[in-house]
């Protein structure tokens, strides 16, 4: 299954500020929305694409490697 483009573009504003609640926020969506759309997108190229913890996320190595 591909990715769409809506989770994509999801993920690089997750990349860029390496926090779900505040691309939530920069997104106008809600964070459990953002939160789902990532796991859609992890299920959709088969890996983990971020390593999440209280403090926000960081990326894997398959999430450094995936355009943002």
């Amino acid at each position: 299954m591909m990715p769409s483009p809506a989770d994509l573009s999801y993920f690089a504003e997750v990349a860029t500020t390496l926090n779900v609640s505040r691309a939530a926020e920069r997104l106008g969506i809600s964070q459990p929305s953002l939160s789902l759309a990532m796991q859609r997108l992890e299920d959709s190229v088969g890996v983990g694409l971020l390593v999440r913890s209280k403090r926000g996320v960081t990326l894997t190595p398959a999430g450094k490697q995936l355009p943002a």
